[in-house]
């Protein structure tokens, strides 16, 4: 049989939307001669479509369009997709359970359903809210060969997470397969992107083919979802662990492949790309969808010179192209003039539109203003002794308020330019810095940073310039917020690689601050007072991240949705 993956990008909701789109690549699939279509988990309504799930309409909606799309779009060949279903299969305008299913249809005939197994409910998955798992194994004939359906979490059962555990007493729905004489195993997924998380799903693809010897294949959806973002990366293994197929990665794709085949074995895009450009083309993604799909055209960011909000301004022109994206310049009485000289360079290597607003004037009058009031409550004048962190905060917060006034009357998106380490330490003002729609760096520590911006420079081609678009300076000077004179982050930071491995350890890993002050034991920097400082200054921030605006996620736990932490908590990590 052929065999066609359909890597498709769906936007959450738009039920009529996705259907049209699922229509366009069956056609080409037909076109070039396929037996059988594979579209991703919940392709009709969109992955994760959260509490839609909940609204009245939504789950009938989908079955409408299910119906419609099996019956009148599945001549001549095997259809599968996925779509919510209430459980049973049936139809259903409020039913109290659902499944997260798939549909198989044949010359206009439903062939069979299948209800995805195991339900991931870890990190940003919550699917035992929704979804009530499946029981039945599935197969269908496909011109004499019989194929096992299966949904995301049941091939990779955590493994790719590291959640495995969670399946230690479920039923193996792959094994289940193999046992009912499964021939091919196809996989409709919808994974999000983590870095360094495909090539653990390539190796779990490959072990299933070898385990079982059978055909295994995979399709994953693409595209961004608000904070989520998907790569695609089709794949399909042979008995031996030969990949005999591999879609593009960050982009729609029909991947055609044909079964039983001899064929060699194909170049895997995952592992010719690095790790850099896997997560250049992530983030440039999902700032184009996430705009796309609410409506944004353009975005303008606050410049300031330094390695942030260059990195974002790059990926920001990627996305949307130059001439939808302005830089703010917004010098303060604390500014060098290396930064507003770094910022206009960068400007012009980017071809993207550059302003000045001095924010000095606003901060005089700010001043004149509150101080009366610091007098009334008895507290110390603005900048009487410095360091002063309201001073510090108020020209921050003078710059957010420039930045959303203008993003006011001109309707772009304000992209915000912090990165991880400073989110998880506090070091970001709140109706300051933190302003805007989406924070495209904040999933990112500041090494990770500065690794993107030297890729970017040394290979800009691959990101769709003519030449290296970060200005030296803003790569190697030392970084600042400028907010007092002479300020350096590492005034009051330790360095970032020390930072940056705390961060990890303890957010990622979740290790304690004993064990990471243990294990780190002799190394320069990983003293004591340092750890459980920066540990502190992480419990401390938590307020500020639950306003934060809504952020890229590209590791394996971000801060937002898959790490629910309590503001007003009294433990301390020991």
């Amino acid at each position: 049989m052929r065999l066609a993956l359909a890597q498709m990008n769906p936007t959450i909701g738009d039920i009529a939307g996705n259907a049209a789109a699922m229509v366009s690549a069956i056609a080409r699939a037909r076109d070039g001669g396929a037996d059988c279509v594979l579209f991703p988990e919940l392709a009709l309504c969109g992955y994760p479509p959260r509490d839609l799930l909940l609204q009245g309409g939504f789950l009938k909606a989908c079955t409408d369009a299910a119906q419609e799309l099996g019956e009148k779009h599945s001549a001549g060949l095997t259809l599968i997709f996925g779509t919510p279903l209430p459980v049973g299969g049936g139809n259903g305008s409020l039913p109290t359970r659902l499944a997260n299913s798939l549909l198989a249809y044949r010359d206009g005939k439903m062939l069979d359903y299948y209800d995805k197994q195991l339900l991931p409910t870890y990190d940003i998955f919550d699917e035992d809210r929704y979804f009530t798992p499946g029981d039945r194994t599935v197969l269908i004939d496909v011109k004499g060969t019989k194929v096992g359906l299966t949904i995301c979490e049941d091939l990779w059962k955590g493994e790719d997470a590291g959640f495995a555990s969670h399946y230690a007493d479920a039923a193996d729905p792959v094994a289940q397969l193999v046992r009912a004489g499964a021939e091919v195993l196809l996989s409709a997924s919808a994974s999000p992107f983590v870095l360094g998380k495909s090539p653990r799903h390539r190796a779990i693809l490959k072990k299933h083919a070898m385990t079982h010897g059978v055909y295994v294949a995979s399709v994953n959806q693409v595209g961004g979802n608000d904070e989520l973002i998907f790569d695609g990366h089709a794949a399909a293994y042979a008995p031996d662990g030969t990949l005999i197929a591999a879609g593009a990665g960050f982009a729609e794709a029909l991947t055609f492949v044909d079964l039983p085949t001899s064929a060699a074995a194909v170049s895997d895009p995952v592992s010719t790309a690095s790790d850099e450009q896997h997560l250049f083309r992530a983030l440039v993604l999902g700032v184009r969808d996430y705009c796309r799909k609410t409506g944004f055209k353009s975005a303008l960011l606050g410049l300031s010179g330094g390695i942030d909000s260059a990195v974002t301004a790059v990926i920001a022109c990627a996305a949307l192209g130059a001439e939808n994206v302005t830089g703010v310049a917004l010098p303060g009485p604390y500014s060098s003039e290396h930064s507003k000289s770094d910022a206009y360079e960068l400007a012009k290597r980017l071809g993207m539109k550059c302003i000045t607003v001095p924010i000095a004037p606003m901060f005089d009058g700010a001043v004149q203003t509150i101080d009366p009031a610091m007098g009334a409550v008895n507290a110390s004048k603005l900048g009487e002794k410095l360091p002063d962190l309201a001073e510090e905060n108020l020209q921050s917060r003078l710059r957010g308020t420039i930045l959303m006034a203008l993003s006011n009357r001109t309707g772009a998106i304000v992209l915000t330019t912090g990165n991880k380490s400073e989110l998880a330490v506090g070091y970001c003002t709140l109706y300051g810095d933190m302003n805007g729609g989406l924070a495209v760096l904040c999933d990112l520590t500041k090494n990770w940073v500065y690794r993107l911006a030297r890729w970017m420079n040394e290979n800009p081609g691959a990101c769709g310039f003519a030449g290296s678009p970060i200005p030296v300076g803003s790569i190697e000077k030392p970084p600042s917020a400028e907010l007092r004179p002479d300020q350096k982050d590492q005034d009051s930071l330790p360095p970032y690689d020390v930072l940056d491995e705390i961060l990890q350890r303890y957010v990622e890993l979740r290790q304690s601050a004993g064990e990471i002050i243990r294990l780190c034991s002799g190394r320069p920097g990983f003293d004591e007072a340092t750890v459980r400082r920066i540990v502190r200054l992480t419990d401390l921030s938590e307020y500020k991240r639950k306003q934060a605006a809504l952020g890229l996620k590209v590791t394996g736990v971000a801060f937002g949705s898959g790490r629910r932490m309590p503001i007003a908590q009294g433990w301390k990590s020991p």
